[in-house]
């Protein structure tokens, strides 16, 4: 059995959205053994940093939260999708001869895990792919890119997806991933009545499913 991390290290240079200081993580020592018998330290970060994911209340105003998500539905067999020739998004076209089935949670591999800065023309999910992968009724998205869209009016891209309940996983690492079936764990934490959440996403091979 092969576990693969595709999660991304957080630390205070880590790639950020837009490269904005506001996002970075600042990490402070508040107890350490020149002082003490224990070392300490207070984390302070956005919840949309490094490998996250979404809740539909990120878009959808009363929208659930990442503390209802079932986690059944993120220890499950998952399908990595090659599209490194993907030059700026991916549509409709770019998926329709991909290998997914109904309930597949569909991990888009594209230039973007080639970089380990942030690019303002990173490739994205357009909208007409999310119409797309929401017909064939998939159960989650993830993308190798801190958002799954570039900010477009009114975020068509998450209101496609989470309207169906399919669930987004943003800042995925996927250089290493070759195309197929894994199993995929990406657990978020337990944060009562919030909008996102870090995860920790590995991928198993063989599929344990």
């Amino acid at each position: 059995m092969r576990i693969l991390d595709i999660s991304m290290t957080i630390h205070p240079e880590m790639m950020v959205y837009k490269n904005r200081d506001e996002n970075r993580p600042v990490f402070t020592v508040t107890r350490d053994h020149s002082g003490g018998s224990a070392y300490e330290t207070r984390v302070t970060l956005n919840l949309h940093t490094g490998t996250h994911l979404d809740a539909p209340l990120h878009i959808l105003e009363n929208g659930s939260t990442i503390d209802q998500m079932a986690l059944d539905r993120l220890v499950t067999k998952c399908r990595v999708l090659d599209l490194s020739h993907v030059e700026d998004r991916i549509t409709e076209q770019d998926l329709a001869g991909q290998p997914i089935e109904a309930d597949d949670f569909v991990l888009l591999k594209t230039r973007n895990s080639q970089s380990e800065t942030f690019e303002y023309d990173f490739v994205y999910l357009e909208e007409s792919g999310a119409r797309y992968l929401r017909d064939c009724k998939v159960r989650g998205v993830g993308i190798d890119a801190l958002g799954i869209e570039r900010g477009q009016p009114g975020h068509l891209t998450h209101r496609i997806l989470m309207e169906a309940g399919i669930i987004i996983l943003e800042g995925l690492r996927l250089a290493h991933a070759d195309a197929g079936q894994y199993t995929l764990i990406a657990l978020p934490l337990k944060l009562k009545g919030l909008e996102a959440s870090l995860v920790r996403a590995v991928l198993i091979h063989p599929c344990l499913f």
